[in-house]
């Protein structure tokens, strides 16, 4: 059994929501860090100008992009810049960490950049690497070696907490995420995943034969009432937000199969949970039980093929391969790939001749 401070860390861990499309749609998961009460008296005004006067050291500027980023409220609702504020509103100031005060530590931690400009970096993330600096992981993350990377650039502000990310990977899940260098660059692509024009395929191993050559999954997702560290699927309108992802088979391999998905939205752990919910839980996930031998009997050589299988690949078997947006100041439209990492390619290749074998043997 866990002890109490792992279940923390692997809370905060969960709650690594960027202030994109899954933080300004899961406003349960957010904490409050201003709160203003507009006079009885109040003119009209807009929310921007309000909060300029009374917040020190805020330019307007910053205030707008925290509105594009869907951090300002008006009694409890996501409002834009030029909201005019009325008598008695309240306004508050939302992100989606506690407010604590912390200065990212640079550090000269190896990262594997695919794509740099003044504007953005790709980064190709190595698994088992922590995107944000949470309980038990102060240092050693994805924002301290980014905030070592860009210690001399004039945008930079060690104070940031969220530095220039726009939206994240869990831990154990490798590949592409896009890193803003500028706050007109943060506000632009995060209004891209906002708005659902960005461009994001992983490829995953799952437990079982999946039918269907491809396929839609649609319901709503939110936090698993009987334990917090799980998300789980909803009946409609019931509880959660609204998640859609689509699959297509890429490689069939006796008890596992190669499925491509991609993100119509990108709620917490939507892969994850969207494939255990029709009844295919990702490889070696061990969060969602998919570190069990799901299919197939559990005896002999198999259960240890299986074995040597998780060790091959120690973590769920998920990857982001494609990445796609707008860059936000050329207006070019961007593509990256990411080859699969050297434990899923070997990993592929244990299953691909375990299948092989088994063929053999039926027709000898």
């Amino acid at each position: 059994m866990k002890d109490r401070n792992k279940e923390i860390e692997e809370i905060d861990e969960i709650d690594e929501i960027i202030i994109t499309e899954e933080l300004s749609d899961e406003s349960d998961m957010r904490y409050e860090h201003f709160r203003f009460v507009a006079d009885k008296g109040q003119t009209p005004m807009r929310v921007d100008k309000f909060l300029t006067v009374r917040m020190e050291n805020a330019s307007r500027n910053r205030i707008q992009t925290a509105a594009d980023l869907g951090c300002i409220l008006v009694n409890d609702k996501a409002v834009k810049s030029n909201y005019k504020i009325k008598p008695e509103d309240v306004v508050t100031i939302v992100m989606d960490t506690p407010r604590r005060e912390f200065e990212i530590i640079a550090e000269d931690i190896p990262l594997n950049i695919i794509y740099e400009d003044e504007y953005v970096l790709v980064v190709n993330k190595d698994p088992g690497m922590v995107v944000h600096p949470g309980h038990g992981n102060y240092n050693g993350t994805m924002v301290n070696a980014l905030a070592w990377h860009l210690r001399n650039e004039d945008n930079f502000e060690s104070s940031d907490p969220r530095l220039g990310l726009v939206h994240r990977i869990d831990k154990d899940t490798s590949g592409l995420l896009v890193v803003a260098k500028t706050p007109e660059a943060k506000a632009n692509l995060s209004a891209q995943f906002f708005e659902k024009t960005t461009e994001r395929k992983y490829a995953a191993l799952v437990w079982g034969r999946v039918k269907d050559e491809e396929g839609r999954i649609e319901s709503h997702l939110g936090r698993d009432p009987r334990n917090k560290l799980l998300m789980t699927v909803f009946p409609d309108g019931d509880y959660g937000k609204l998640a859609i992802t689509h699959y297509k088979i890429l490689e069939r391999l006796g008890y596992v199969t190669l499925v491509e998905c991609v993100l119509e939205t990108g709620r917490t752990h939507q892969i994850r949970v969207h494939m255990k919910s029709i009844g295919h839980t990702i490889f070696n996930d061990e969060r969602y039980g998919g570190n069990e031998i799901l299919k197939g009997l559990p005896l002999g050589k198999y259960r240890q093929f299986v074995r040597n299988c998780f060790s091959t690949c120690p973590r769920q078997v998920l990857h982001a391969q494609t990445l796609g947006f707008t860059h936000p100041h050329t207006g070019e439209r961007m593509r990256f790939e990411a080859a699969l990492p050297e434990d899923i390619e070997g990993l592929l290749d244990k299953w691909r001749t375990y299948v092989s074998s088994a063929k053999e043997g039926k027709n000898e």
